[in-house]
């Protein structure tokens, strides 16, 4: 039948004409120009159905966007097809003879839902949820459609009988609510034109970047002395991504300027040694002599002016001749003589380290750029032997207001090589050319929830281990390989707090997340490319929102707060539909941060609130992977909570004082309370996740303090 009047299925449609959540508060408001209204049920409209006229018949008829189908007579949900529900999950049950319902056991564990698989559990944390039927984004559960019945595991190469297999998809504890519709209203857009991951072309990254790393402590040892500061090298990567124009996802390629603010500030901190906090007298006066000695060591080997060279020896030689005489110093007076010490020698010698730590960052920043034709060179070859044109014409896009959906690749995705799987205890081990990357039980059936949710050109699910194993290895490759590393870069808040501020703000969307760790199914994050198969919407500062209400967590790097300020303002100010914002940042005041300057000082500002120190947690960002007493850590610093929001989200949305009050109590519910109680040594392992949180706000405060000038 032809379906004239029908869009086609890549403009996704499907995907803006939902209703979403279920509360008042949650509705946005309604997308301009308004659309035709449709006299379908809701459940039709979410499940990809449209009324359509057929101007050769002369008479309505049903087109579903998701599988092609058309229909005279107006679908029931529930009916069998082999199309859009191969295995019949949402089939009525079969009657048997004598027209009798067959319910027999077998029957009903065919039909089952995931939620009603799963045994109850000990802890608060929300039971899973079957994902919404004919919701939007859903994708055929993945078995071949011409063989209805076979097992969703066949096509990842498991047994269908082992037992213990398959209850892979089936997660004992969640930390999310995919269930939730999204409020947030965009400009529909065009597809992107950024190139499809290829695990072999994620390989060649992940190998180049391991080699930048590399290069990376050489040079800093070599030229410096000195390690190179922890984490700087990816919070390097993230200050580079917010000016860099480049076409790889993750090396910078084309920043102006070319030496980063970053690591330059970070490498600088730690010249002419790195400063620890102390405990002790004894380790108080060896840092004074350690810092003393390397402060003459470099004025020494640099090309310093004679009256620096001057001022620094002789404050070492003073240093030095009280250390001899001064026997009886407290902790206070070696740290206030260190102090001294700083402040005197400090300029001259940042002055003459300068010159050579300028030249490190932009080595590093050239060896980036060299690596990224290499990768792109790759890409292009792979797309070429598969036939696939990189050049590919902008489609038309209708100036429209709807609600958000995941963001789509222009370029088809080749055919992708096969990647092994295998079960290690409760860890699903991903594994292509023996580069392998874990993922927990719970959040491998997070990411196959997530891609039937969003992926649209894999019904049958064979590119799903392949793009997962990109997925791991991007955000392996981001945050470093190490132990606990990146973990602060991507710690997200406690499930309790995600429940509130979805009851009481409307909040359905979160602005710096990824598929590990977000909690609603629409979110942004920094990889278009491999997070989009999973229901990213993008990067932030290329999201425009018209309309709905957000929560903003984002990676506590000083160049992308301030970029993501300037962002927020532009679309407060632009937008006359509800739009709110509630930002969770660390309340550095030592020196302030710009960020948080700007938006205490924003007319957008509503409200704002401080969470103490240590009196209440984030969730890893490495919940994917870390023991379960691990999941959750005390925040170190203060965290501020701004609510930017145009007047009318603030009449939408208004922070009053009972909901304010709801808010704080959620943070009072400890996640870590609840994971460590089923832990026989919950009270060691604790106590090394306190000394371990303790650690990366030192790590923290050490990578914004600023030499003196």
């Amino acid at each position: 039948m032809a379906n004239e009047n029908h869009r086609s299925p890549a403009e996704e449609a499907s995907l803006m004409s939902h209703s979403p959540g279920t509360s008042n508060q949650n509705q946005p408001s309604s997308p301009k120009p308004l659309r035709l209204v449709q006299d379908l049920p809701d459940e039709l409209v979410q499940a990809g159905w449209e009324k359509c006229w057929s101007k050769r018949e002369n008479r309505p008829y049903y087109f579903n966007r998701f599988t092609n189908q058309s229909l005279w007579e107006m679908p029931v949900l529930g009916q069998h097809d082999v199309i859009s529900d191969p295995l019949g999950l949402n089939a009525a049950p079969m009657p048997l003879e004598g027209g009798m319902i067959d319910t027999s056991v077998e029957s009903k564990q065919r039909k089952r839902r995931f939620s009603e698989e799963v045994p109850p559990s000990g802890n608060s944390m929300k039971k899973p949820k079957a994902d919404v039927p004919g919701n939007p984004a859903a994708q055929p559960v993945p078995s071949s459609p011409s063989i209805p019945g076979t097992s969703v595991l066949k096509a990842w190469c498991v047994s269908p009988e082992d037992k213990q297999q398959a209850a892979l998809l089936r997660p004992t504890e969640v930390y999310w609510d995919l269930d939730i519709q999204t409020n947030a209203v965009i400009k529909q857009r065009a597809p992107s034109e950024v190139l499809p991951p290829h695990p072999e072309v994620e390989l060649l990254r992940s190998q180049l970047i391991l080699k930048l790393r590399q290069h990376y402590r050489e040079l800093c040892q070599q030229r410096e002395g000195i390690d190179p500061p922890r984490e700087s090298f990816n919070r390097w990567m993230l200050e580079r991504k917010v000016v860099d124009k480049g076409t790889d996802p993750l090396l910078p390629s084309d920043c102006e300027p070319v030496v980063s603010p970053s690591m330059f500030r970070e490498i600088m901190n730690d010249i002419p040694i790195r400063l620890s906090r102390i405990k002790f007298r004894e380790e108080a006066k060896r840092l004074l002599f350690k810092y003393a000695e390397a402060a003459k060591r470099l004025i020494e080997s640099r090309s310093a002016s004679p009256d620096s060279r001057k001022v620094v020896k002789w404050n070492v030689e003073d240093t030095f001749s009280w250390l001899r005489r001064d026997h009886s110093a407290s902790k206070e007076d070696y740290m206030d003589r260190l102090e001294h010490l700083r402040k005197q020698c400090g300029p001259h010698v940042s002055a003459a380290a300068k010159d050579s730590v300028e030249g490190i960052c932009s080595k590093i920043y050239y060896i980036s750029l060299e690596y990224v034709k290499r990768i792109r060179e790759k890409n292009l070859a792979i797309l070429k032997e598969n036939n696939i044109s990189a050049e590919v014409e902008a489609p038309e896009v209708q100036d429209r207001l709807v609600y958000c959906y995941p963001v789509r690749l222009a370029i088809p995705s080749p055919p992708l090589p096969s990647v092994e799987m295998h079960m290690e205890n409760n860890v699903a081990c991903v594994r292509y050319k023996g580069e392998m990357v874990k993922v927990s039980r719970n959040y491998f059936s997070k990411l196959w929830l997530l891609y039937r949710y969003s992926c649209i050109d894999d019904s049958s699910f064979e590119k799903f281990l392949p793009r997962v194993w990109c997925l791991l290895r991007r955000y392996q490759m981001m945050f470093g390989v190490n132990l606990y590393e990146g973990t602060g870069l991507q710690g997200s808040l406690p499930v309790h707090v995600f429940e509130a501020l979805h009851k009481l703000f409307g909040v359905s969307f979160e602005c710096f997340a990824s598929p590990l760790n977000c909690y609603f199914k629409q979110y942004c994050s920094a990889f278009l490319d491999t997070d989009g198969y999973f229901g990213s919407r993008g990067p932030c500062l290329d999201f425009y929102p018209v309309s709905g209400s957000f929560e903003v967590n984002p990676p506590f790097c000083e160049e992308l707060m301030n970029a993501m300020v300037s962002h927020f303002e532009k679309l407060l100010e632009s937008s006359t539909e509800p739009l709110s914002f509630i930002v969770f940042i660390p309340e550095w005041r030592d020196p302030p941060t710009t960020a948080l300057i700007r938006m205490e000082q924003s007319k957008f500002k509503r409200h704002q609130l401080s969470l103490p120190a240590f009196d209440h947690e984030y969730r890893s960002g490495s919940q994917h992977v870390c023991k379960k007493e691990e999941m959750y850590y005390k925040s170190v610093h203060n965290t501020a909570i701004l609510f930017l929001q145009n007047s009318a989200g603030f009449a939408k949305w208004e922070p009053t004082p009972e909901r304010l009050q709801e808010l704080i109590a959620a943070y009072k519910h400890s996640g870590r309370t609840l994971s460590s109680s089923s832990s026989s040594s919950s009270s060691s392992s604790s106590s090394s996740i306190v000394d371990k949180e303790r650690e990366l706000g030192r790590e923290q405060s050490s990578s914004r303090e600023t030499n003196p000038n």
